[in-house]
């Protein structure tokens, strides 16, 4: 399995670019004919969603990914059965088409888990990356992406990111490395955000966020992230990256270690509340 960089996964590989482009023609022929069926031009329909002529000529010519919020924009203007035409689109585009296709089993498995956890050393793991820090991450990646490539791929994690508020039965647990934090990844404003977003969240019921601090004699985490996932049928699956790979680890044995070091590794980091302190202590000092 092949894999890009990031914090969880949504690389942009060569080999989904075809079907990617594909999928945003058809998005875009879509919304053409509904525009065309409510009788306006691109230039009466751009700005009663808000957007300028040229950039609904784009989506429609599938060079650039749609917004999130243009199906709800575009309800007062299309219709309600538009706009459910619309977001199917838009869901089926953001879930699978972005999505690399080695990536994309890990990423239904995620949907349908009953408990997720993540171990970061790296980055801030994608399901808890503000827009900046994402943004951040694909500018500095190499070889560059283009703009289209960037906005696809950040509108792809934004959206994956509805797993933790859609799954409320869902446990998720995160340890990251007092270090991805301190390392002000794109600045201190996005590094600000990447606390407020990691303080919001580790106050929802079903999420857990621990810190391990970066003085730590006791660390079993030497070996790298880890990824893991349980099923509804109590099923447990890994999933690990490194530069230019991935595994997704299924073999029952395989998945023991995963889980007896993930579940080492949380009684080594902070707890959840030590967390909190030290998250605000650190946005303090920036």
């Amino acid at each position: 399995m092949r894999a890009e960089h990031g914090g969880g996964g949504n690389g942009g590989a060569n080999g989904t670019e075809a079907e990617l482009s594909d999928s945003l023609r058809t998005f875009g022929a879509v919304l053409k004919a509904l525009r065309e069926e409510a009788g306006l031009t691109q230039e009466e329909f751009a700005p009663r969603v808000r957007y300028s002529a040229a950039y609904v000529a784009k989506i429609e010519q599938g060079k650039r990914f749609p917004p999130a919020d243009l199906p709800a924009r575009a309800e007062e203007v299309l219709g309600p059965v538009a706009t459910k035409v619309l977001t199917a689109a838009a869901r089926s585009l953001t879930r699978r088409a972005v999505l690399a296709s080695w990536f994309r089993q890990w990423a239904e498995i995620e949907e349908d888990a009953i408990s997720l956890y993540a171990y970061e050393c790296r980055a801030i793991p994608g399901l808890l990356q503000p827009e900046a820090y994402i943004r951040a991450i694909f500018d500095r990646r190499l070889p560059p992406a283009s703009e289209e490539q960037i906005e696809r791929e950040v509108a792809s994690r934004l959206d994956r990111q509805q797993l933790i508020s859609a799954n409320q039965n869902t446990a998720f647990s995160f340890v990251i490395e007092e270090c991805v934090v301190a390392r002000r990844m794109g600045g201190r404003d996005v590094t600000r955000q990447v606390i407020d977003r990691l303080l919001e969240m580790s106050a929802r019921r079903n999420v857990e966020i621990q810190i391990m601090a970066t003085v730590q004699e006791d660390h079993c985490g030497i070996d790298g992230q880890m990824y893991l996932a349980e099923t509804a049928a109590h099923q447990w699956l890994g999933y690990t990256e490194g530069q230019r790979s991935s595994s997704l680890i299924c073999a029952p044995k395989d998945v023991s270690v995963l889980l007896q070091r993930y579940g080492k590794l949380r009684s080594q980091a902070l707890d959840c509340r030590a967390t909190v302190t030290l998250l605000e202590r650190m946005r303090g000092a920036l």
